[in-house]
């Protein structure tokens, strides 16, 4: 554990939520001064994606007084990246985010030690979850949260047919689209779980297929064709390999791709960000939203 680091007054703002009760406090909360002693030496607490809401909550559970904070995100920064995602520099592009946020939090928060894991959530077992008090999701994908959601789901055991409440982890799932957001927490095996709610979350974009290959009118139109129609056919980087919406390369070809067939019917608008977003199926961001839902 990270050696203590305190000032005078370091945890006044913490103790008013933690050690005294207030209206809009759950009814089963009992305000304690070991509440804040566990939060200090004990919880430990796993944030998923490092991203544009994953800084904010990186930031966010820092300076709350969180210590042990892990992190796991895939992916490395871009420079489009750096007008929200606030942990990254220039310097930093091409890096692996949950390092870069890591090594920014610790040298910025004393006392909190912030554990990067450069991997898909998908990389680790049941014993790596287990080792945690709380999951928080900062994820753009529906697939990553019922992948997370079911790990969690997994780790419940039950005894004669009653859950046994040491083996749940909470999970804090949160999202935000433009200037819309969403956060909630979520109590696997006794609140409704991502699968349970699945119809709350927004339909992804789809165009007719006839649309893609016949008419073309928008440039996410020739872009969904080169990577629905013309990418199985061509295959490019040889036979079987799939589209890594991570990779510069695939993102090139399609693009290029792309440009060609817009060209061909007169459509304007296709751009190398615009070709990551469809491919991607990145939403727009915008980073006071993800402040407020941290």
């Amino acid at each position: 554990m990270t050696a203590e680091v305190e000032w005078p007054g370091r945890w006044d703002h913490v103790k008013k939520i933690l050690e005294r009760t207030g209206p809009f406090a759950h009814p089963d909360f009992e305000p304690s001064p070991e509440t804040l002693v566990f939060l200090k030496e004990t919880c430990k607490i796993l944030v998923i994606g490092a991203g544009g809401l994953g800084c904010e909550l990186l930031k966010d559970l820092a300076l709350m007084g969180f210590r042990d904070i892990h992190v796991i995100d895939m992916d490395t920064i871009d420079v489009s990246n750096l007008n929200r995602q606030f942990l990254f520099r220039a310097k930093d592009v091409g890096k692996p985010k949950a390092d870069v946020a890591a090594a920014f939090i610790n040298a910025r928060v004393p006392g909190c030690k912030v554990t990067p894991n450069f991997a898909k959530i998908q990389d680790f077992d049941e014993s790596f979850y287990r080792g945690f008090h709380i999951v928080v999701c900062g994820l753009d994908s529906i697939i990553a949260r019922r992948w997370i959601n079911g790990m969690l789901i997994s780790l419940l055991k039950y005894e004669d047919g009653e859950l046994d409440q040491s083996s749940l982890i909470p999970m804090v799932d949160g999202g935000t689209e433009g200037f819309k957001g969403n956060a909630r927490v979520i109590l696997p095996g006794i609140t409704a779980c991502v699968e349970c709610t699945l119809g709350l979350y927004p339909p992804q974009v789809n165009f007719p297929l006839c649309t893609i290959a016949h008419t073309p009118r928008l440039p996410e139109h020739c872009i969904e064709f080169v990577r629905i129609l013309l990418w199985p056919k061509e295959e490019p980087f040889g036979a079987g390999v799939p589209i890594d919406g991570d990779d510069p390369k695939h993102i090139k070809w399609i693009f290029d791709k792309s440009q060609e067939r817009a060209h061909e019917y007169n459509i304007s608008g296709v751009t190398y960000r615009l070709t990551q977003g469809v491919v991607k199926r990145i939403m727009p961001a915008v980073a006071s939203t993800n402040a407020v839902i941290s």
